[in-house]
């Protein structure tokens, strides 16, 4: 491993924007801005790494793994980079292709189909529930259903502890930031889901036929090594919750401030699936994670030395005007295909096709029943990673 870059290489754009400060995290996009502005890479002199925050540094970036690499951690901190490395998320070439194919078999098209009108028919159920009421938390009472009933259940891990998997998910993913307060807070709370992984998630606890019973089948089928098994759990445990319950609070939060566009996919169901781009586009669930840079890289005319660790932030991507026309717009319409928020390459969101069928029954059920959301209490998440909400409370009509 190459010594990392500790200074500011020559030539390169610095800025002492600091994009993890309480105010930043709750309002990325002015501090987003300016770093696009900037140039295509960015030294964060705080953190001493790049920034890459325009739509085509970011892609370059993710879809060059032989460059860019993910086996060194893909998080903006040496501890949490030691405890996943060698996950699905955090190997690169023939071990994170092996990997990968054994978790993403459950989550293809295909094999979701069947799974098709189960989630439609708990979504037509829960929504049809929480309109009676006339309100509800769409960040609890929505949001969380379809993920910790459904796709919990699809995992297959062991009742007792399982109550603690959204609080697991949203830690691991605070570790993954750099060495601040809510990172090191986490750390205790990350190590209870590691020793989970490993001592709960075995043999003989698990649901039969399970999606992480799978996992063990492939080890001892040889198509993974059984010492992978543990990490390659926590594929499944976080990633799965968290990322999809925040993308549905914002659905709803933006169709609650532009009801001309709810107007819109009410007329017209078929809107939907764009809709739900949109919303991953305007409001990534993940907004940043990080790659090493194994050899130098020209960027545009901007060197990123070998040793250096680039954060991709994927929500500064989304808003980058040079591909999108007025990016700050709600505009379900848009062809928003090309977003960054389930990222790109080799390491593209491996539950994306779950996270587009949850969302999408939800906003076809809600369409059905809701003509106007109107929002009456709200708090975002103070997070390192995730952007969404820990509370929205909605009135329906």
């Amino acid at each position: 491993m190459t010594a990392p870059t500790r200074s500011r290489p020559v030539g390169v754009p610095e800025s002492d924007f600091d994009p993890y400060t309480d105010e930043a995290l709750l309002d990325p996009w002015p501090g987003y801005r300016r770093l696009r502005e900037a140039g295509p890479t960015v030294w964060l002199s705080k953190y001493e790494m790049f920034a890459m925050t325009r739509h085509s540094s970011v892609r370059r970036v993710l879809e060059d793994w032989q460059t860019f690499s993910s086996a060194y951690g893909v998080m903006m901190n040496d501890e949490m980079n030691k405890v996943l490395r060698g996950n699905t998320l955090c190997s690169d070439g023939e071990q994170h292709d092996a990997q990968r194919r054994v978790v993403i078999r459950p989550l293809r098209p295909l094999s979701l189909r069947a799974l098709h009108d189960q989630i439609t028919a708990e979504a037509e159920q829960l929504v049809e529930r929480l309109v009676t009421k006339g309100s509800f938390d769409a960040a609890t009472e929505l949001a969380h259903h379809l993920p910790l009933t459904v796709v919990s259940n699809l995992i297959g891990l062991p009742e007792e502890g399982r109550e603690q998997m959204l609080l697991w998910a949203s830690e691991m993913f605070n570790c993954f930031g750099p060495a601040n307060e809510r990172t090191v807070s986490a750390f205790p709370v990350l190590q209870q889901m590691v020793s989970y992984a490993s001592t709960q998630a075995v043999r003989g606890k698990l649901k039969p036929g399970s999606w992480a019973e799978a996992i063990h089948d492939a080890a001892d089928r040889g198509e993974i090594s059984p010492e992978a098994v543990p990490v390659m759990m926590i594929d499944y445990m976080g990633p799965s919750l968290d990322t999809t319950i925040f993308a549905i609070s914002s659905a709803v939060e933006l169709f609650a401030r532009h009801p001309d566009q709810w107007d819109l996919v009410r007329q017209d169901p078929s809107l939907v699936a764009g809709a739900v781009e949109e919303v991953i586009r305007l409001e990534a669930p993940i907004q940043d994670f990080s790659r090493y840079a194994v050899s130098d890289y020209d960027l545009d005319g901007v060197t990123v030395p070998a040793g250096s660790r680039a954060i991709v932030f994927y929500g500064a991507a989304n808003r980058d005007e040079r591909e999108f026309p007025d990016p700050d717009r709600f505009d379900v319409r848009r062809n928003a295909r090309t977003h960054m928020g389930f990222g790109a390459g080799p390491h593209q969101c491996v539950g994306m096709t779950l996270a587009r069928l949850e969302i999408s029954a939800l906003l076809i059920a809600l369409a059905k029943q809701v003509r106007r959301f109107e929002v009456t209490s709200s708090q975002r998440a103070l997070h390192n990673i995730l952007r969404g909400f820990t509370r929205l409370e909605v009135s329906v009509s």
